[in-house]
């Protein structure tokens, strides 16, 4: 029998998978999706993230990919003001870049990620998790881990409520685009003084830029959905660079502010991590950050129990270290949100509000 079963292939399950295999601990993972995605997503690395994936033998893999040193060029009203360091020790990469290396990590230690498996039905007894797959196939494990995002259908199956709030409306638009003749050595950062602004963040050793913005809205104010004809409006509204034109759109996404938590990390044999237990403002770029953390707590946690002879209450032990960490979290960004929404209203100032 499997000793622990994961669900979603992200940077947390992957993580966990690592770090559970290294141990030598029979891990099987799961992904809903048909395959691995090559969307930018969450693009930063700090350096609790880098010092886990040491132990995993990946950061310097990792660091030859992504870029350390990433400034952030600020422009008001069409004037570039200045250039600033982006403020952190960290590194700057796709989040498909890294589960890319975490994947290369996985298979490398014998685990294969197992691709159109979602979960649909859980259940659990005395001895171990059993899980029914979409396809009608069950599969049994020991302890399973939710690492299936914000919409995490092992939380939802286990019934643990998402509490916290969402905005209603649209805050973002985002996609990865081309930008033929945008420099690729810096953040561009385009803020203007009616509170509008659009940012072009280069993915490294790619010709992909992130984008970022405030959406466009029709006639009633609604948020037009993300497109590539609204980006380029954006950009040239923003930008005021008429040489530029935005093309190649490979991912086009919309996003609302969400401060929600789980209500415990933990249902008997079944935990949960990432997004599926914590979603928060984006402002510091904690996200990704915070569920390779949650990934390395799980993993102790699940070693001991797999391995033992552990103490009572070993199982325990990851809720009472991560749950208080993502209530801080989730205030901490919000406290970074409002810091950055502030400051992109004075010229020459940015993202990095955020970052401490």
């Amino acid at each position: 029998m499997t000793d622990v079963l994961i669900a979603g292939s992200g940077p947390t399950g992957l993580a966990l998978a690592c770090e559970l295999a290294l141990r030598g601990i029979a891990v099987r993972i799961l992904e809903r999706r048909s395959g691995p995605h090559r969307e930018s997503r969450g693009k930063g690395l700090d350096a609790s993230s880098l010092e886990a994936f040491a132990r995993l033998g990946v950061a310097e893999r990792l660091c030859a990919i992504g870029n350390p040193g990433v400034i952030l060029r600020k422009y008001f009203d069409g004037a570039h003001i200045n250039d600033t360091p982006a403020g952190s020790n960290g590194l700057l990469i796709g989040q498909w870049q890294v589960e890319e290396v975490l994947r290369e990590r996985l298979a490398g230690l014998g685990v294969p990620i197992e691709y159109g498996a979602g979960v649909v039905g859980i259940t659990q007894d005395a001895g171990g998790v059993t899980a029914r797959l979409a396809d009608g196939r069950s599969v049994r494990a020991g302890y399973a881990a939710g690492c299936d995002g914000g919409h995490s259908s092992i939380r939802e199956l286990l019934g643990i409520p998402f509490e916290g709030r969402t905005e209603e409306k649209v805050s973002m638009v985002l996609g990865d685009v081309t930008a033929p003749g945008l420099s690729r050595d810096h953040w561009h950062q385009w803020f203007t003084s009616d509170g509008g602004g659009i940012l072009l963040c280069p993915i490294p050793g790619t010709d992909i830029f992130q984008l970022q913005a405030p959406p466009e809205a029709d006639e009633r104010g609604e948020p037009l959905p993300p497109s590539l004809e609204s980006f380029q409006r954006l950009f040239d509204r923003h930008a005021r660079m008429p040489g530029i034109r935005l093309a190649d759109p490979t991912w086009l996404s919309s996003w609302q502010i969400n401060v929600r938590m789980a209500a415990r990390m933990r249902e008997g044999r079944v935990f949960l991590a990432g997004d599926a237990a914590h979603v928060h403002p984006i402002a510091g770029g904690l996200g990704m950050n915070t569920g390779i953390q949650d990934a390395a707590a799980l993993a102790r946690t699940l070693a001991a129990a797999v391995t033992g002879p552990a103490p009572e209450g070993v199982l325990d032990v990851y809720e009472a270290e991560r749950l208080p960490v993502a209530a801080e979290v989730l205030a901490d960004t919000s406290r970074r949100m409002e810091r950055v929404m502030a400051a992109v209203r004075e010229p020459g100032r940015g993202t990095e509000a955020g970052m401490s």
